[in-house]
């Protein structure tokens, strides 16, 4: 009798836990739906906008525009003024990319594989950087930029923001790298690799995960940068989007459906480097969860 009833009480189990683990996913997806919405909505309702005319847009914000103004976005992408822009934004953020991925990945390797007095403490004093934001040093760093000579100069946006992201940038590498396999070091050593050929040819091309997410985060913080380039700037011809729309909404203040056929054509890159790349941020981020 024992025999024939334990499948049962097995398969009934079973079924239960399907059973309370269906209102938990229900749950899950209507948050989740309601949160991409929450997201979405409000770029489309951008996107849309720029195809109005200014009546409709004030008459009908929310809703598909009955008349495609293609014009509004041809007038901006044919302009001189939008690509000198964009120029100049995908100029720092490039550099700042760049550099942010230099400094931070070596400094993260010595951090996660080579033991040296003072490792310790110098890493947390890197690390000291993630509690204070940018805005709290712009008059010290003005002063500062001034000094060197870099006011007014790209170089005055790129060297502050590759600052400011290396305490997040050195801690994401530095998580990665402690949780590849000890036995790619060992065997690299036992080799005749040093810690440099170690770096260049074993780690870094393990770690495209995590240089995808810190190149993404570090342009998206770059493209977005509005107070830095706004203290280190004087000169128009050398302003990146966040300034150009500051500007262009000065001139086109009643036009709003040009404002946001702008504020559309600019956001769009970070929006297609992010789903190119999403796979590896998703990874990157949840390296050494669990091991």
């Amino acid at each position: 009798m024992t025999e024939t009833t334990a499948p049962i009480d097995a398969a009934t189990a079973s079924s239960g836990g399907r059973s309370e683990r269906l209102p938990t996913k229900i749950y899950l997806y209507t948050s989740l739906t309601i949160l991409a919405a929450i997201i979405i909505i409000p770029l489309v309702t951008t996107a849309l906008g720029g195809f109005k005319t200014l009546g409709e847009l004030r008459g009908n914000p929310f809703g598909l525009p009955s008349d495609w103004q293609w014009e509004n976005y041809g007038g901006i992408l044919f302009s001189q003024r939008y690509w000198l822009q964009m120029g100049n934004s995908l100029l720092i953020a490039g550099l700042t990319v760049f550099l942010t991925l230099a400094f931070s990945a070596m400094a993260a390797f010595a951090f996660a594989h080579v033991k040296f007095f003072g490792s310790g403490f110098l890493l947390n004093y890197f690390l000291i950087g993630l509690m204070f934001p940018a805005a709290t040093a712009i008059l010290p760093l003005f002063i500062r930029i001034r000094d060197l000579g870099l006011l007014d100069t790209y170089w005055g946006v790129v060297l502050p923001q590759v600052a400011f992201g290396l305490g997040m940038s050195i801690l994401l590498f530095r998580n990665f790298f402690r949780n590849l396999p000890s036995e790619l070091f060992d065997a690299a050593f036992v080799d005749g690799a040093g810690y440099i050929r170690f770096f260049w040819s074993i780690t870094l091309p393990l770690s495209r995960p995590i240089i995808a997410t810190v190149g993404i985060i570090s342009f998206v913080g770059s493209w977005n940068s509005y107070i830095l380039p706004l203290i280190m700037l004087n000169s128009e011809s050398k302003y990146p989007w966040p300034l150009g729309i500051m500007v262009y909404r000065g001139e086109f203040s009643t036009d709003w459906q040009l404002i946001l056929a702008f504020i559309t054509l600019t956001i769009l890159p970070t929006v297609i480097v992010f789903f190119a790349a999403q796979k590896h941020i998703i990874a990157g981020l949840t390296a050494g969860a669990v091991k």
